[in-house]
C-alpha cells in the first residue's frame, strides 16, 4: 500500500491524536508510570486504507473520514485472565476518563467494557469529545503486546456517515489484537 495523508479538514480526525496519546496514557498511569514507544506496525484489513506515516502505525481510509492510531507504551500490561478482572480495569479506565478534559471540556458519552481476544481480556473505551469546534467519537482498545500496554484508537467526526465508521469500529471490536 501506497502511505498517503489525508488532508486536514473539518471532517478529518487527524487533529484528535493528541487526545488518544493523553486517553492511553490515563489508562497506562491507572497502571503506574508510563513511557510511550514505537509500536510495532500495524496491519489494518480494510480495503482502501493507507498508512499515513513511515512507521505504519497511523491508518486513515481513502477519504480522511476515519482514523485508527496505535500506540505502545513501555508499562506493563498482562492483559486479564478473567472477564471480572476486566471490567474492574474498565471501571477505572472508565472513571479517568470522564475526569478527563480536551481543550477544556470534558470527554463526554464515556462507556468501557471488557472483551474477549482469544481467552485473554482486555478493556475497549468508547468516547465522545469536542476539538477545534468539531465533534468526534472515539473507540481505543487497551491490549497487551509482549506484556507492555497498546493501544489502538479510531475515530471520526461524531455523525459520520462513511462505510469507514462501521467498519473501524468491528475491527476495534472483534478483530484488532
Amino acid at each position: 500500500m501506497q502511505d498517503a495523508r489525508p488532508s486536514p479538514s473539518p471532517r478529518s480526525p487527524v487533529g484528535p491524536l493528541a487526545l488518544a496519546r493523553r486517553a492511553a496514557l490515563t489508562a497506562a498511569a491507572l497502571l503506574g508510570t508510563a513511557f510511550a514507544s514505537p509500536a510495532r506496525a500495524l496491519t489494518v484489513p480494510m480495503s482502501g486504507w493507507n498508512a499515513t506515516d513511515a512507521t505504519r502505525t497511523t491508518w486513515a481510509d481513502a477519504a480522511g473520514a476515519c482514523l485508527l492510531h496505535e500506540e505502545t507504551l513501555t508499562q506493563p500490561y498482562p492483559g486479564f485472565s478473567t472477564a471480572d478482572a476486566a471490567r474492574t480495569f474498565a471501571l477505572r479506565v472508565q472513571t479517568a476518563l470522564q475526569a478527563q478534559t480536551e481543550g477544556g471540556q470534558k470527554l463526554q458519552s464515556v462507556v468501557t467494557q471488557p472483551v474477549d481476544r482469544a481467552g485473554k481480556w482486555t478493556v475497549l473505551a468508547a468516547y465522545l469529545f469536542v476539538q477545534n469546534d468539531v465533534s468526534y467519537r472515539a473507540t481505543q482498545l487497551y491490549v497487551t503486546d509482549s506484556g507492555k500496554l497498546r493501544t489502538i484508537t479510531g475515530s471520526s467526526a461524531d455523525g459520520e456517515a462513511s462505510e469507514c465508521v462501521s467498519q473501524m469500529r468491528e475491527f476495534l471490536r472483534f478483530l484488532a489484537d
